[in-house]
């Protein structure tokens, strides 16, 4: 019996900010690598992960929310990630959120027209739709732009829909050989993941108390054979900023921390110390050499 080709490929998860990018590459990993959170414009950089099965290994691009860019030169970087793995992405997955079509995706369906690519468009939430009879319409609607190849209802927090996005992403892979060893799934490294840890906590602590003013730089890392110790900066613009990430008596930092530290644990396999200072940097989102800093190129 001939042996399966190996297939692979670059797989880019597109659509404006919040449909749920991360969470979808979460489950189709079935391992947490990507932070997430209810606000808008959450993931910031473009993060690959790798979803290897037998002869079959997906390279997911998980990419920031495209979306009309405002003035900071942050936002302006944000956008230009996501549209940069256009061109080189083998399928490429946009992502709508059921029932709630917007002007930013017309914006980002406008990018996927032509060529001969693979798109694929996954609705997702569709376990927030209240009434499931709009979802056919929804379908054929989009049916109708002659875009994409397939289309998924999914709900990724129910775990429905997933592994049918997985497969028919696997059986349109190029037949190449693998790029990454079967047990790797990413090529950030052990630092940048535990600061975005960090800044995922942040942002779920406040809400909408800190705008996209924030960010995460860790220090010092070092890892021993039983403990890791971290030290880390959190940046904001303002001083009225800096007092509401520490808190009364420094109490919400503290639970920043210690909701950070647990999934860093998970996530090194060790015991951890870590350290949170804050720190502000003034209009560090419209300077290019602060953003270079702050691990924005």
């Amino acid at each position: 019996m001939n042996e399966q080709a190996s297939r692979c490929g670059y797989v880019a998860l597109l659509g404006r900010p919040n449909v749920g990018k991360s969470t979808l590459l979460n489950h189709i990993l079935r391992q947490k690598l990507a932070i997430t959170s209810r606000k808008p414009q959450t993931t910031r950089r473009n993060l690959l992960g790798v979803d290897t099965e037998g002869p079959n290994q997906a390279i997911y691009i998980d990419t920031p929310g495209i979306h009309e860019p405002s003035a900071t030169a942050l936002n302006h970087y944000m956008v230009r990630a996501a549209k940069s793995v256009l061109k080189d992405a083998d399928v490429r997955v946009m992502l709508v959120e059921a029932g709630r079509w917007q002007s930013d995706d017309d914006a980002v369906m406008s990018l996927l027209g032509g060529g001969d690519r693979t798109n694929f468009v996954v609705l997702t939430k569709v376990d927030l739709l209240a009434d499931k009879a709009r979802l056919l319409p929804e379908i054929e609607r989009l049916h109708a732009y002659n875009v994409f190849q397939q289309i998924f209802p999914v709900s990724a927090l129910k775990n429905e829909g997933v592994d049918a996005v997985r497969r028919e992403v696997f059986a349109s892979l190029p037949e190449a050989p693998h790029l990454f060893d079967p047990d790797q799934v990413t090529d950030q490294t052990e630092r940048s993941l535990v600061a975005e840890i960090v800044r995922e906590k942040l942002m779920r602590q406040l809400g909408d108390e800190i705008p996209h003013s924030s960010a995460v730089v860790v220090e010092r890392f070092v890892s021993a054979e039983h403990l890791t110790e971290v030290h880390a900066d959190i940046y904001v613009e303002r001083d009225s900023q800096k007092r509401i990430v520490i808190g009364h008596q420094g109490q919400r930092l503290k639970l920043i921390g210690t909701e950070a530290r647990k999934d860093i644990e998970k996530l090194l396999g060790s015991k951890v110390m870590l350290h949170l200072w804050v720190k502000v940097r003034k209009g560090w989102t419209n300077s290019a050499s602060l953003m270079k800093r702050m691990g924005y190129e």
